[in-house]
């Protein structure tokens, strides 16, 4: 079997889930089960002049499509190889005058392809685009409403001696793209920039606790004439050990919610139930809930007040976060934990929210100290709820750990960075820039911490000077995104 193939998963149908993929071999944690390269893919609309069109990375000079004005490359390699995709598109749009909506977009490139192909089995793929769940009949009004939209668009953009498509199979297409479209991210797997049509991966059912986690891999261009070429592709990695017969699943929304919130919004966004243990038995919802525990233990009302004054002062955060004014979102933070302490348990959700926002904000601001406190009590609190390989809870240790570095905390510093590789390597992989980055961190502050345990004075002399003559490494501005979640859903 070649790595990343097919051969290793087979599709199959289950009572009240429909299709569902299942292992054929042994998979330990970190191992790729399959590759998959896109269907069909786009930039976001706001993005489209800062992202290459083909690898979906950021770059500060991209290369403009000489004809439409609108596509942009990497470089000769990326525009060469969007060619076969972009050569409709490319026209279209100078016909249409302008380039629609990325729905529209990413629903043409589709048509395209069909167009070429035909609807049945392409190569590698485990089901065709017409068996790909649409979800049509469960839409509301509103959704309806966007859906006859995007269909009007979608004819004004279509030309006219392309393949004509019938009402019917068009809306399938866009409900495809509502309830299936992947989200991608840039290289450093931080900001969603675009969306993809990805077969394989859509027959992976949810699962609150899965055995599997998805990673977004922009390949390798530069490496053209080498064996390390690579091409953009999604990647599905075990977290766990993974025997032949299991069903493979994945998280299609972050763990760091109640059970009843997150059904609640599978429910809305993927229209199904979700009936996993976690969500059954209620796994964890304790932890994040928990109030102090103690002989004061606080009342329900006061634990009630507290809550609600979280979530007002989250809102308020949000607006500020919006339009930049940090130190005010610094105040609202500390101001909220005074009263959240004496009431909320250490794994409470409301608490861990605060925490995070306050330690990437301070990080921001450069009060590394005060930063690094709350960047420690919130990973302590994610390490008892999280899933122990989860990428969220690796790219927070991460984050903890450059902030208690540059704080001058080098030995908690050191420890976090080489926990959250730990956890990176099994669902990122050695080659994702994320971990190569995080590679370079532990052996910097290895070495620093050789000098810190040999003689604490020199480091400090050593750490002073070299802050002197260069500016220390600002932190990325605060996102006001939360992470890019595994599908995307058209707001």
């Amino acid at each position: 079997m070649t790595k990343g193939g097919m051969e290793s998963v087979e599709v199959f149908t289950t009572e009240g889930k429909g299709r569902g993929l299942k292992a054929q071999k042994e998979f330990l944690p970190g191992d790729v089960i399959f590759a998959e390269p896109a269907y069909a893919a786009v930039v976001f609309d706001s993005l489209t002049h800062v992202i290459c069109h083909t690898c979906f990375k950021r770059q500060e000079k991209l290369h403009r499509c000489g004809q439409c004005k609108f596509a942009y490359y990497c470089d000769r390699t990326c525009q060469r190889a969007a060619w076969l995709n972009h050569k409709n598109e490319c026209s279209a749009i100078k016909r249409h005058g302008k380039a629609p909506s990325e729905n529209i977009r990413l629903a043409a490139r589709i048509m395209w392809k069909i167009e070429r192909e035909g609807s049945g089995l392409s190569e590698g793929c485990l089901v065709s685009i017409d068996e790909l769940q649409n979800h049509v009949d469960s839409f509301g009004e509103e959704e309806k409403k966007d859906l006859r939209t995007d269909v009007e668009n979608f004819l004004e953009f279509w030309p006219p001696h392309c393949q004509q498509f019938g009402m019917q199979f068009i809306s399938h297409i866009f409900g495809v793209i509502s309830c299936n479209g992947f989200t991608l991210s840039d290289q450093r797997g931080l900001q969603a920039v675009g969306v993809g049509i990805f077969p394989n991966l859509c027959q992976a059912n949810h699962d609150c606790w899965p055995n599997c986690t998805v990673v977004f891999n922009n390949g390798n261009h530069e490496a053209v004439r080498s064996m390390f070429h690579t091409q953009m592709r999604i990647e599905l990695r075990a977290l766990s050990k993974v025997s032949p017969g299991d069903e493979l699943t994945v998280s299609y929304v972050d763990f760091l919610n109640v059970s009843e919130e997150r059904r609640k919004q599978l429910k809305k966004q993927y229209y199904f139930d979700c009936a996993c243990e976690h969500c059954k038995k209620q796994v964890k919802d304790d932890l994040m809930l928990a109030v102090k525990a103690g002989e004061s233990k606080p009342s329900a009302d006061t634990v009630k007040e507290v809550v609600q004054y979280s979530k007002d002062t989250l809102e308020k955060i949000n607006k500020a976060r919006m339009e930049g004014l940090y130190h005010e979102v610094v105040k609202l933070c500390r101001d909220c934990l005074k009263k959240q302490e004496p009431v909320l348990g250490d794994t409470n959700i409301y608490l861990l929210r605060i925490l995070s926002i306050a330690s990437e904000v301070l990080s921001y601001l450069q009060m590394f100290e005060e930063a690094a406190d709350y960047a420690k009590r919130m990973v302590d609190g994610y390490l008892k709820i999280y899933h122990p390989n989860n990428a969220q809870l690796g790219m927070a240790v991460m984050r903890a750990g450059v902030t208690h570095w540059h704080a001058g905390l080098i030995e908690a510093g050191h420890g976090l960075i080489c926990k959250a590789y730990a956890i990176l390597l099994i669902t990122h992989g050695p080659s994702h820039p994320i971990t190569k980055d995080l590679e370079v961190m532990r052996v910097q502050t290895e070495m620093e911490l050789r000098m810190f345990q040999q003689n604490e004075f020199m480091y400090y002399k050593m750490r002073e000077a070299a802050l002197k003559n260069q500016k220390i490494q600002v932190m990325p501005e605060p996102s006001n995104e939360n992470a890019p979640s595994l599908f995307h859903k058209k707001e």
